[in-house]
């Protein structure tokens, strides 16, 4: 009769807590925008006043991708024993860390190490969350709650660019390092905010059901019961073209709209229209991602791109503008739709998204540091854009057919009647 005392079952997809749940996370995903996007404004008082070559400013505005590639998995081990609740409040202590840091570096080393720190915040932040996801929500509603909290970087990222030189500089006497101490603070603010609502007991009983137990080989046979499933690595390799063709374009797109005969200025102002659409469309576009319609919805939007880079060879305004919304549709929703891929693929569960998303952003962030440098290669060896321009082309292009493999991978696994789940295959019962 030991159960008699335990509380009433919870049922999270239908409890009114998943959207208060929800907040949080856009909360601390808004944080981690607003970090990532807060030093493009300041690069030229951090450069003078430190000293810094244009390379060197370069490799530290690198440093938290690299060290995201390599702490991703780890990170996931950490999110599925700890819980969400910790990783995110934790996230959130490294973030504000890594800005207040920043605030005070002397140098080219410590400020490399002090945004290095972001990317240990990062992973937690971008695995937690679609773990938090796949807790509290089900369904159609689970494409929903997706495209609302990622629609939280994009803000704080907007605000960061937007605010950053034409309100916060002048407001902190056009002191860089104030002005990071305030991001830093209002950071910490959010994490703090977080904890507090993490901390009430249905999400305490939420987590206790999906946190994983077990010896550190019980994790790590949970990865490699993962990595021998052909339809995860599909999926990993998805998130690597996603990653490789966005990061790309976000990086370069300036500078090609300014080679084809714009002023810095403008071109800077067109390139935010990605942004500003991926943020409508992270809002719309996943809630019609049933199921059913998964598939369809993947292959119109990894087109689109394509067909988005396609418009970039006509220098003309409408192509542009065309070309802009059809990468913003994809930019806003892409990842948030492969996500719930992963999260539905046969041999993964709620209880594993954070071994499932270390390895998805560990892939990822392979591509997000092979784009920029990619397309760099490609313009410096052939003088121009269009090189470039249809490399990218042919990345929507195999992402269609990793689409396409995908679906015949599942396809398979569901007529053979396997169930690869390493929970399944570790939980003892």
């Amino acid at each position: 009769m030991t159960t008699a005392t335990t509380a009433p079952a919870i049922i999270p997809h239908e409890h009114p807590f998943r959207w208060a749940m929800l907040g949080g996370v856009w909360l601390i995903y808004f944080s981690f925008g607003l970090l990532a996007a807060s030093m493009p404004p300041l690069i030229a008082p951090i450069t003078a006043d430190l000293a810094l070559s244009n390379t060197a400013i370069g490799s530290i505005l690198g440093a938290w991708p690299l060290v995201y590639i390599v702490v991703a998995i780890p990170c996931g081990v950490f999110v599925d024993r700890a819980g969400v609740k910790w990783a995110l409040f934790l996230a959130a202590i490294l973030m504000a860390a890594s800005g207040a840091l920043r605030a005070v570096a002397p140098g080219y080393i410590t400020m490399f190490l002090a945004v290095g720190i972001f990317g240990v915040g990062g992973p937690l932040i971008s695995i937690g969350a679609p773990k938090a996801i796949a807790q509290w929500f089900a369904g159609r509603e689970r494409g929903i709650a997706i495209g609302i909290y990622i629609t939280g970087p994009s803000l704080g990222s907007v605000l960061a660019l937007s605010l950053t030189n034409s309100v916060l500089m002048p407001v902190v006497d056009n002191d860089w390092r104030a002005a990071l101490m305030v991001y830093a603070v209002i950071i910490l603010v959010a994490g703090f905010s977080w904890f507090a609502l993490a901390m009430n007991p249905i999400n305490r009983s939420v987590e206790a059901a999906t946190k994983k137990g077990g010896t550190m080989g019980d994790q790590l046979a949970v990865f490699g019961a993962l990595l021998r499933t052909r339809s995860v690595w599909l999926v990993l390799a998805m998130s690597i073209g996603i990653f490789f063709f966005f990061h790309g374009m976000g990086n370069w797109l300036p500078e090609l709209l300014r080679q084809g005969g714009m002023a810095p200025a403008e071109a800077g102002l067109w390139a935010s229209v990605p942004v500003v659409v991926g943020i409508i469309g992270s809002l719309t576009v996943p809630r019609f991602a049933a199921p059913h319609r998964r598939f369809a919805v993947l292959l119109v939007l990894f087109a689109s791109i394509g067909v988005g880079a396609v418009l970039l060879f006509n220098g003309q305004t409408p192509s542009i503008v065309a070309s802009l919304i059809f990468q913003g549709l994809g930019r806003g929703s892409l990842m948030a739709i492969v996500l719930l891929v992963l999260m539905e693929t046969r041999g993964v569960d709620a209880g594993d998204m954070g071994a499932a998303g270390g390895l998805f952003f560990s892939a990822a962030e392979i591509g997000g540091v092979l784009g920029p440098l990619s397309i760099g290669v490609v313009v410096d060896v052939t003088g121009g854009f269009n090189g470039a321009l249809w490399m990218m082309i042919a990345v929507s292009g195999a992402l269609v057919l990793l689409l396409f493999s995908h679906r015949s991978a599942e396809r398979r696994a569901s007529a053979l009647g396997e169930d690869t789940s390493p929970t399944s295959k570790n939980s003892g019962s």
